[in-house]
């Protein structure tokens, strides 16, 4: 699930705030942003200590709005709490959005679209999915994380996502957090996934992987189904070309 932490102070009125436009098209809500060593950073909260980070090519747009809804929950995700819900998915009620079934092909379909839109390799995508939801469109872990890229409530409102269910939407709000993680982490995969796990505050605080095992076990594992899907592409891209030359051979012949 992802850990972002968001702290958002009680506040009976709606707030002015920020609009972000990427120019893939998708559209979140921010706080304020700010410009900090040649990267662009869109806090969540009226404080500095929350915030994720783009590349300037990346964002499009940046208007101000004068709706920006209060929040009163406070989504941050313990440690503990990490440690203990993740492998105990339940999943949605039949009633869902998300009831459709949702082929491979489907799925695979929908994460090369967003790894092209925010230039991540679809085999990240894939290990992420995996590690996080199995695939089922309709998990939801103890904590409330929901889909197959375990999104928190307040968070997939913050990232614009209106139904954690729809799996489209779902895979685009994670793409555009662990883009943004990856961004911040300067592309150290195993710092961003450890940030999506336990969130960016824990890897910020231990300056590196934090010491809970569940968030070094989802690392790892992560990482090894990424390799293990490097290689059988590998593997498969030296077939095709064994195929193409002994074709070619036959055909001079």
């Amino acid at each position: 699930m992802i850990a972002v932490v968001i702290f958002m102070t009680l506040a009976p009125l709606a707030r002015a705030g920020e609009r972000v436009t990427l120019r893939n098209g998708y559209e979140m809500q921010c706080d304020h942003h700010a410009q900090i060593e040649g990267r662009v950073r869109l806090y969540l909260s009226p404080s500095e200590d929350n915030y994720i980070e783009f590349t300037p090519e990346k964002i499009a747009e940046v208007e101000k709005i004068a709706d920006l809804p209060a929040q009163s929950t406070n989504t941050a995700e313990s440690p503990s709490t990490a440690q203990t819900d993740r492998p105990k998915n339940k999943t949605a009620p039949a009633s869902s959005a998300a009831n459709a079934s949702l082929s491979p092909a489907d799925l695979g379909e929908m994460l090369a679209k967003a790894g092209q839109e925010h230039n991540l390799d679809v085999d990240l995508l894939a290990s992420l999915v995996k590690a996080e939801s199995g695939g089922n469109a309709r998990a939801v872990s103890h904590s409330g994380a929901q889909g197959l890229m375990q999104l928190m409530p307040a968070t997939a409102a913050t990232l614009g996502v209106e139904d954690s269910f729809k799996p489209e939407e779902n895979v685009r709000g994670g793409s555009v957090y662990l883009d943004s993680l990856l961004t911040h982490y300067h592309d150290n995969m195993a710092l961003a996934l450890a940030a999506y796990n336990a969130g960016p505050l824990a890897v910020d605080k231990y300056h590196g992987i934090p010491p809970y095992r569940e968030t070094q076990a989802y690392v790892a594992r992560v990482i090894h189904e990424f390799n293990r899907r490097v290689l059988a592409r590998q593997a498969q891209a030296r077939q095709a070309v064994t195929a193409t030359a002994s074709a070619e051979v036959k055909t001079a012949r």
